[in-house]
């Protein structure tokens, strides 16, 4: 792919054209989607800038560095495939497939094996790489949610929603992970008794 002009005022309108040349409302729910998708993949590109900062764990930087630009490679192929108009196909179009989702699930095992199961519900904070994957996490649910919402008006690949639905819970368990690796404080929800709240 070359890009020879950053600006072409096709948008001007309020309209962009997806791959394969359909014209879209920049609102429509699928624009929405692989713009959240694109959201995401920045929040990831300022949690590997953290993860390079002077302080961070050497077994953190290497496993989180590799981790992170996997996940932000294989979200600008799902950001492609929510971009093509449906039914539409290019030469080396990106894929996302059911051993994706398995990479994810192998991740989320070995980073499992070094934490006490969750006996409460946590908030989101620890060190700032976690809770920039902490807010990763929350724009990937919104970018599933959106994806779920356009499957309802649109085809769109099962695989695509699956991968989403898994980096999510993935990004909770990296966030814990770096929290423990690093040393740092995990707190938990601590529920108010009911006896106790002011009236």
């Amino acid at each position: 792919m070359r890009i020879s002009k950053v600006y072409t005022r096709t948008g001007d309108t309020g309209k962009t054209r997806l791959a394969g040349g359909q014209e879209v409302w920049k609102d429509s729910v699928r624009v929405e989607a692989y713009g959240t998708v694109d959201e995401l993949n920045s929040m990831l590109g300022l949690a590997r800038v953290s993860n390079g900062q002077t302080g961070t764990n050497a077994e953190v930087f290497e496993r989180m560095g590799d981790i992170l630009k996997w996940t932000q490679n294989k979200l600008f192929d799902l950001g492609g495939i929510l971009a093509t108009a449906p039914g539409e196909s290019f030469p080396n179009m990106p894929t996302v497939t059911q051993e994706d989702v398995a990479h994810l699930e192998h991740l989320i095992d070995e980073c499992q094996k070094d934490l006490a199961p969750l006996k409460e519900f946590i908030l989101p904070g620890g060190g700032q790489l976690a809770a920039l994957l902490h807010v990763a996490r929350t724009i990937c649910r919104r970018a599933e949610r959106l994806c779920v919402t356009l499957s309802r008006e649109e085809p769109v690949e099962r695989e695509l929603v699956i991968f989403l639905n898994r980096l999510s819970d993935a990004l909770f368990v990296f966030a814990r992970w770096v929290t423990k690796k690093q040393g740092e404080a995990e707190f938990l929800w601590e529920r108010e008794p009911a006896a106790s709240r002011k009236t």
